[in-house]
């Protein structure tokens, strides 16, 4: 269940009906709001050059926002995210078939959603990767998520 309070498509999500029993029963994550795209692909480089695992990156369903999510040293999962959708006065919110997964900052680069521009400030920071590099990445998100959300992406 995603609450708003604002225009943002969500900023408190309750998350029930997942296949088991949750490892945790606590504050599942929290996420930062960054001002450009940019910054999110700075960050997922200033992650990888201090060696922290990152869990996930690129886009996932509601909300549409292009992120990065990793860990704190005491195992708290953080995401710093650009782009959610906003709702505006009439309520409208993006419909299940507008949303594009993507499994790495790239991809979501490439798939934008319908009406997000995701255009780089700097094109240097977009990672130019073989396709065989890319293609490996993909699927180790996507068998990462099927684990996390039970469910094909």
């Amino acid at each position: 269940v995603f609450f708003r309070c604002n225009g943002d498509h969500h900023g408190v999500a309750v998350v029930g009906s997942m296949p088991g029993e949750s490892p945790a029963i606590e504050l599942n994550h929290v996420a930062f709001e960054v001002a450009t795209l940019d910054e999110v692909f700075i960050a997922r480089e200033h992650l990888k050059k201090h060696k922290v695992k990152i869990d996930f990156e690129g886009r996932r369903r509601a909300g549409a926002q292009i992120a990065v999510e990793f860990r704190d040293p005491d195992g708290h999962r953080l995401e710093i995210y650009w782009g959610l959708d906003q709702i505006g006065g009439d309520g409208y919110v993006r419909p299940p078939e507008e949303w594009v997964w993507a499994h790495s900052l790239e991809e979501a680069v490439d798939k934008p959603v319908k009406g997000q521009d995701t255009t780089l400030h700097n094109p240097a920071l977009y990672e130019q990767l073989p396709p065989e590099e890319r293609e490996r990445r993909r699927a180790h998100s996507i068998a990462t998520q099927r684990v996390k959300l039970g469910g094909e992406h």
